[in-house]
C-alpha cells in the first residue's frame, strides 16, 4: 500500500433521528434512515447535531462519532440490489469520494475544514441495513465483501458540511488498513499475529480491542489445554 493518498470530499452529509421500523413482525427503533442535509452541522466528540442513534450500545459514542461510507461502492450495490443507491443509504453520516477500505488505516488523522477526525475502526454491519433495504441478508453481504465503511472519532470539534474536502494530515505508522482490520476480525479469527498487530494500535476503538483481547485469550487457553493433553 502506498503511503500517499489523494484527497477525498464529503459528497453528502446525512443525518436522521431514530424512527420505528419493522424487523419481521417486531417493531424496532433505528437510526439507519439518514437523509442528505444542505446545512452546516456542528460535529462534537459524540456526533453531528441533528443526528441520533437508537442503539447507543453498538452505535454512536466517542469512538463512533461519524459513520462513513464510500460512494465508490454504490455501483456494486446498485447491481446487487437491483435499484438506485443514494447517499445515506447505508446509514452513513458522511458519504465520501475517492477512498475505499484499502486506502485508510486505523489511526489515520483527517482534516475537514476546521474539524479534525481520526479513523477508529471499520463499521460492523448489523441487521438494520437489511431493514433499510428490505433485504435481510444485506448485513452479512456487506461483511463478506469487506465494503463495510468505517468510523471516525473527533479530535477537534467544529462545523462541517457537504462539499468539504478531506485531507489525510497524518498517516499512522502501523499502516493497518481498514481492509486488513476487517480481514483479521472476520476471516483471521485464529491469526494470532494479525490480531496482536491490530491490537497494538493504540488508536483502535475500545470495543474492537475488547473483542480481539478476548479472542486472543481464548486461543491461548485452547493451545495450553491442547498441550496439556
Amino acid at each position: 500500500m502506498s503511503r500517499e493518498i489523494m484527497n477525498s470530499r464529503i459528497v453528502s452529509l446525512n443525518v436522521g433521528t431514530p424512527v420505528e421500523a419493522m424487523h419481521g413482525s417486531k417493531p424496532v427503533q433505528t437510526g439507519i434512515f439518514k437523509s442528505p442535509s444542505a446545512s452546516r452541522h456542528y460535529l462534537s466528540k459524540t456526533g453531528l447535531s441533528g443526528d441520533g442513534q437508537a442503539d447507543l450500545v453498538n452505535h454512536g459514542g466517542p469512538d463512533k462519532a461519524v459513520c462513513v461510507y464510500f460512494d465508490r461502492h454504490f455501483p456494486y450495490w446498485e447491481e446487487w440490489l437491483g435499484n438506485k443507491v443514494s447517499s445515506g443509504s447505508f446509514g452513513e453520516n458522511w458519504t465520501v469520494s475517492e477512498w475505499t477500505e484499502h486506502d485508510l488505516c486505523i489511526g489515520d488523522v483527517v482534516q475537514a475544514g476546521n474539524v479534525v477526525v481520526q479513523v477508529s475502526q471499520p463499521r460492523q454491519p448489523c441487521f438494520k441495513l437489511g431493514i433499510r433495504h428490505q433485504r435481510p441478508e444485506l448485513g452479512a453481504k456487506v461483511q463478506q465483501t469487506g465494503m463495510t465503511g468505517f468510523y471516525f472519532r473527533v479530535l477537534q470539534e467544529g462545523e462541517v458540511s457537504a462539499g468539504e474536502d478531506l485531507t489525510v494530515v497524518q498517516r499512522h505508522p502501523a499502516a493497518i488498513t481498514l481492509a486488513e482490520a476487517n480481514r483479521v476480525m472476520y476471516q483471521g479469527k485464529e491469526d494470532l499475529a494479525g490480531m496482536t498487530a491490530l491490537l497494538a494500535v493504540e488508536e483502535l476503538s475500545g470495543s474492537w480491542k475488547q473483542t480481539l483481547s478476548s479472542r486472543i485469550d481464548r486461543l491461548r487457553q485452547a493451545k495450553q489445554g491442547g498441550h496439556a493433553d
